[in-house]
């Protein structure tokens, strides 16, 4: 009888820290998109055809030494071959804001080495654009890209070593 009435208690217990730790959970998740939406308020929305890519970066005590590489890319069906295409970044100012995001114009036809692949075989991949630019670290506001639909912005971050002086 005993048993039964601890685990009563027990079972009312860890229902009462689920039900709060799920409310916890949801207030902190529902905060952090209402404070990405008011950090994008300045920037344009997407035109049509085009897609609004927002990169958050971490906040870090060396962003100085620190890049951001934008991959501009697109899945295609291609052979063996190496394959690319041409493409540019431009960076453009918001009005009133002064703050920069970029634009990905320029997107050109794939261009591939033309060698003679063994089986004919074709696979699904992403194919990047020739231009790859590392941009300025900063985690005090989002990194925006628009980028036509068809097209993929991935990232890396990359680091600087120490400095060395010449010999």
């Amino acid at each position: 009888m005993a048993t039964s009435f601890w685990a009563g208690k027990a079972a009312k217990y860890s229902i009462s820290v689920l039900v709060f730790l799920s409310l916890a959970v949801s207030g902190a998740s529902a905060a952090e998109p209402r404070q990405a939406r008011d950090e994008l308020k300045a920037f344009p929305e997407a035109p049509a055809g085009q897609q609004r890519h927002v990169i958050f970066l971490a906040k870090r005590s060396d962003e100085d030494a620190r890049r951001v590489g934008v991959i501009v890319g697109r899945t295609e069906l291609v052979d063996c071959n190496r394959h690319t295409f041409g493409s540019q970044l431009e960076k453009r100012t918001v009005d009133g804001w002064g703050y920069d995001y970029y634009v990905v114009t320029g997107v050109g036809v794939v261009a591939s080495t033309r060698m003679a692949c063994p089986d004919n075989t074709k696979k699904k991949t992403f194919v990047r654009s020739s231009d790859e630019p590392l941009l300025r670290y900063n985690s005090r506001l989002p990194l925006v890209v628009f980028a036509p639909v068809d097209v993929e912005i991935r990232y890396r971050i990359w680091r600087a070593g120490r400095e060395r002086t010449t010999d």
